[in-house]
């Protein structure tokens, strides 16, 4: 299974205004690499709320909405309830890469796409290219 990354929806929105990435339907695009990823929705649960404790061992995980919801979670914009227990979430995409790193580098959409930023220095992973991004846009 490839390395999978949350995207928070709030930085995503501000990345796709800035012209950073470009989303359609569930497929990102990280625009200066040409890198994509497909994404599912999905939610960081921060904390539980109630006091309660949180038997499900769902604090500081990420999970898809679906999962969430055939728990029985009720997932409204930043909160969640799941049984007795309420939490903040944090909503967002679970992205992973579509295809390998290696078939990436040399794709004809990355060549096209870092065409412009010849002296910056190319990412050996995939993890090395998101650290990048983030450096530059958070």
């Amino acid at each position: 299974m490839s390395n999978r990354v949350f995207f928070p929806q709030l930085a995503l929105d501000t990345w796709m205004v800035d012209g950073k990435v470009d989303m359609v339907q569930d497929e990102l695009t990280i625009l200066a690499e040409g890198r994509r990823y497909r994404l599912e929705e999905s939610v960081r649960v921060v904390a539980e709320v109630t006091g309660a404790e949180c038997l499900r061992g769902l604090v500081g995980k990420v999970k898809s909405r679906a999962a969430l919801q055939e728990l029985g979670a009720e997932l409204m914009e930043q909160s969640m309830i799941l049984g007795e227990n309420a939490y903040d979430v944090v909503p967002g995409w679970t992205g992973a890469p579509i295809g390998a790193f290696e078939e990436h580098i040399s794709s004809q959409a990355r060549i096209a796409a870092r065409a412009s930023r010849t002296n910056e220095a190319d990412p050996a992973t995939d993890e090395a290219l998101l650290a990048q991004f983030l450096l530059e846009n958070m």
